[in-house]
């Protein structure tokens, strides 16, 4: 499968004695990853596939798992991971340098700023990033 934004894998959930999850999916050799929570799994299995899949030309395409042997404490969940996102939040982690960059606003909204304490490179970081996740 060529790489595309979102992809949905199955994988398999096995609950613990502990109370917590393991998960692994035979769609993707080697993806081990586990959490202490069903929510906690999950959100930690997005990442764990999405790291297999990290800079791979192509994604394995995903299963059918109807076929797959489980055992009385394992669960098939159905797991969506969007590359694009995934991808952004990773960068938006290792480039944390921050660069000058002059903007133009009009007095109005300066005087407000300046009247109100408004950090206006907070606020306009802020709005870029909104725009980036919607866009």
């Amino acid at each position: 499968m060529k790489p595309q934004a979102m992809m949905i894998y199955p994988t398999i959930f096995v609950k613990e004695a502990t109370g917590g999850y393991a998960v692994y999916s035979p769609n993707i050799p080697g993806m081990h990853t586990e959490g202490d929570t069903f929510t906690e799994a999950v959100h930690w299995t997005i990442d764990a596939i999405a790291t297999m899949l990290d800079g791979a030309a192509n994604y394995p395409d995903p299963q059918d798992p109807s076929d797959w042997q489980l055992h009385d404490n394992e669960q098939i969940v159905m797991i969506s991971v969007d590359m694009g996102r995934w991808l952004f939040e990773k960068a938006r982690e290792r480039e944390t340098k921050t660069v000058r960059r002059t903007i133009t606003v009009p007095k109005y909204l300066n005087d407000f700023a300046k009247k109100h304490d408004i950090n206006v490179s907070r606020l306009a970081t802020q709005a870029l990033e909104a725009e980036l996740r919607e866009g």
